[in-house]
């Protein structure tokens, strides 16, 4: 075994995993400071904060194999215990200077706008065009300088910076490209030789409210003082949080926070078990059972983005042998009255604290559910006994992560999973109350 390093290594990265992929991989152990995809050896190097967040992960993943995109990855320490610019630009292409430089933001906690490239390389010369996009390889941006001259210097300065303190690396090519081409003015694009041109409409901006992007922190550019960035729009906090971008199908404009449930089992179903099910995606409100409709239910989540995530990955979802219909109600919110139950106060909604981590986990219903908050007395076996009710159990793992009992449990399918954390989220055994989440893991 090579001796510890906060440098990991991970084979067998085939072509359809992206550096994103790898990021949700790791950060649950700590804090990534590199990401380096060997391509051409389908490898990759990956660079923790520090050693014990490192050891955390291989001693997590000796236990349960890691699997992305239903491809097995093998994890080892790297005999790298540093990674150096060097390595980081082994999967480069041909340097060949040019003035329009392709950036790759890694490990992007905080959101990244045209405003804040702009920030970033102007020091350097005149910045004529930014152009952004999301790739596999995860948020990236073109920038088109007046002269190549500038385009280098700001390459030298700024290669394998962080926009802030210890996330959103810059990693800088040149690009092949010889002209960018912008069409609007907006916070994806921008041509500052032109500014009349228009800003493509798409509705409505996405609203504040989603959670504090944190503290802003400085980039020391060469040559010149400290960059400072504004606090930015929370809203894009939260794409930061699914690593730059939003999942597909998900825009991040919904202003409406009532969702409309219907074809629920009216026999097994109640407001309890609805706010279980729907906290996974967000803070809930209030929740009313309609008494006309027995089975339809209005779910009041915190704010819009939330209500579009429950409806995105709800939506179709099986519970108690129906398929449940998710969309957005007329109604911009519930009305308090008898019928309706408050749950604004409850200590029980999980995106109070670390939100941008709990967004991170958003999924559709899985086989496989995650356990966590358990007592340090608790056996698989009590475990199984809670939930075995609920569906054949194919299988179980058991593991203490950062000194905290935890468990991955599967069953033969996502209805009957869902039916366990429905059920089960927030129940008391072996005297603590546990908290259930769906898992993306493939296999245990």
């Amino acid at each position: 075994m090579t001796e510890p390093s906060k440098v990991i290594h991970v084979r067998n990265v085939g072509h359809e995993i992206s550096e994103n992929d790898l990021l949700q991989l790791f950060q649950p152990f700590g804090v990534i400071t590199k990401l380096v995809m060997l391509r051409a050896k389908n490898q990759a190097l990956i660079q923790m904060q520090d050693v014990p967040s490192a050891v955390n992960a291989l001693q997590f993943f000796a236990n349960v194999q890691p699997s992305i995109r239903g491809r097995n990855v093998y994890v080892q320490f790297s005999s790298h215990q540093e990674l150096t610019t060097a390595d980081q630009n082994a999967q480069g292409r041909g340097d060949e200077p040019n003035r329009i430089l392709l950036v790759t933001i890694h490990h992007m906690l905080y959101p990244i706008t045209v405003e804040v490239l702009h920030q970033v390389f102007f020091p350097h010369g005149f910045v004529e065009k930014i152009v952004t996009f999301q790739k596999s390889a995860g948020f990236q941006a073109l920038i088109q300088y007046q002269t190549r001259q500038c385009a280098i210097s700001a390459r030298t300065a700024l290669q394998g910076r962080n926009i802030y303190d210890g996330c959103c690396q810059l990693d800088i090519q040149f690009s092949n490209l010889d002209e960018l081409q912008v069409n609007y003015n907006n916070e994806r694009s921008r041509d500052f030789t032109n500014p009349s041109l228009p800003s493509e409409p798409k509705g409505r901006p996405s609203q504040p409210g989603y959670g504090d992007a944190g503290g802003m922190y400085a980039l020391q550019a060469s040559g010149a003082g400290p960059v400072g960035f504004p606090q930015m729009a929370n809203a894009a906090a939260v794409a930061a949080a699914f690593g730059g971008g939003l999942p597909p199908g998900v825009s991040g404009t919904n202003d409406r926070c009532t969702v409309l449930v219907s074809n629920l089992n009216p026999d097994r179903i109640d407001e309890d078990k609805l706010f279980n099910l729907f906290s996974i995606y967000g803070n809930i409100a209030r929740i009313k059972l309609l008494r006309n409709k027995p089975d339809h239910a209005l779910v009041q989540m915190g704010d819009g983005f939330q209500a579009e995530l429950a409806v995105h990955f709800l939506k179709g979802a099986m519970l108690f042998g129906k398929r449940l219909e998710v969309n957005f109600s007329k109604h911009p919110n519930i009305t308090q009255g008898a019928d309706t139950h408050e749950y604004a106060n409850s200590n029980l909604n999980r995106f109070n604290r670390n939100a941008a981590k709990n967004y991170r986990y958003c999924c559709s219903p899985t086989k496989m559910i995650h356990i966590s908050s358990l007592s340090q007395e608790v056996t698989e076996e009590e475990i199984v006994n809670l939930l075995e009710e609920h569906g054949p159990i194919i299988n179980t793992k058991l593991f203490e992560m950062n000194g905290k009992k935890q468990a991955l449990i599967m069953f033969d399918t996502e209805e009957q999973a869902t039916e366990a954390l429905v059920c089960k989220h927030a129940s008391s055994l072996s005297g603590s109350i546990i908290r259930i989440s769906f898992s993306q893991l493939q296999s245990i």
